[in-house]
């Protein structure tokens, strides 16, 4: 009992860091407040409402819709994942070099990384409910709490892609370079509006495909909708943070043990 205490206080511990490097991000914060209103504001006054129409997998059916509407839905994906992806890069890039301490000072790596998708977790179930709130203020969806949902794996699966970057790569630069470029052509490719072929096989592959798929079936549709779209953003943050806690693992190990030094806990 007294391990199982002892692991659950270093996971709060943990955990409540992780949070607190989050709130302490200015600039995630000033873009969760002014950029993701700021640009679904743009969208909803320059983009023509004239009608698009495309198949929409989630639901097996071609659907016609307000192409105004739908570039909302795009650009609020956009938001969502540009932000967690950023949020996640940089707390895990930045706090490499104390988290190697800690794990050389016997603190448990897996904690570590458990309590970073905590407060992934949290601030994107925020983030994704702030997006839904504004693209609510515009225009009315069919569901918004599914809407809510699938914007909420948007950003759970490019949070994944910013633990995996911010553990493997040596660049602040690289990794926001990166975050940006995959997330602009993922909403890019799968909006009918930028793209006439966005029903078109392969992009099943993209990490927003799912996501995509289940939040413009809430927001114009009432239809049965194919749920297993849900799984595709975790399923992509799994894959992303199995790789990053593998690159973590390596950038955090103890060079001094084969010296007898002992090594941190796992």
């Amino acid at each position: 009992m007294t391990g199982a205490l002892r692991l659950w206080e270093v996971f709060r511990t943990g955990a409540g860091f992780a949070l607190l490097e989050h709130a302490r991000n200015r600039l995630a914060l000033v873009l969760v407040v002014g950029y993701i209103p700021l640009w679904l504001t743009l969208e909803h006054w320059f983009v023509t409402p004239a009608p698009s129409r495309f198949l929409l997998r989630a639901t097996g059916r071609t659907v016609t819709v307000n192409g105004n509407h739908l570039t909302m839905v795009s650009g609020a994906i956009n938001t969502v994942t540009l932000i967690v992806g950023f949020m996640m890069f940089m707390t895990t890039f930045k706090a490499l070099a104390f988290d190697r301490r800690l794990a050389l000072a016997g603190y448990p790596r897996t904690c570590l990384l458990v309590s970073k998708v905590v407060a992934m977790t949290v601030a994107s179930a925020l983030i994704a409910a702030y997006a839904t709130a504004v693209v609510c203020w515009y225009w009315d969806p069919v569901r918004p709490g599914l809407l809510a949902v699938g914007l909420f794996t948007a950003a759970v699966s490019y949070g994944g892609i910013g633990i995996l970057l911010g553990a493997f790569l040596s660049s602040d630069l690289a990794g926001l370079f990166v975050i940006i470029m995959a997330s602009l052509l993922d909403t890019m490719l799968q909006n009918p509006m930028s793209n006439t072929e966005a029903d078109k096989d392969g992009l099943q592959l993209l990490p927003g495909y799912g996501p995509t798929q289940i939040s413009v079936a809430a927001g114009f549709t009432d239809s049965a909708t194919s749920y297993v779209h849900l799984l595709l953003g975790p399923a992509w943050f799994l894959a992303m943070w199995t790789l990053g806690m593998a690159a973590f693992f390596v950038r955090t190990r103890n060079h001094l043990g084969a010296r007898g030094a002992p090594r941190p806990a796992v």
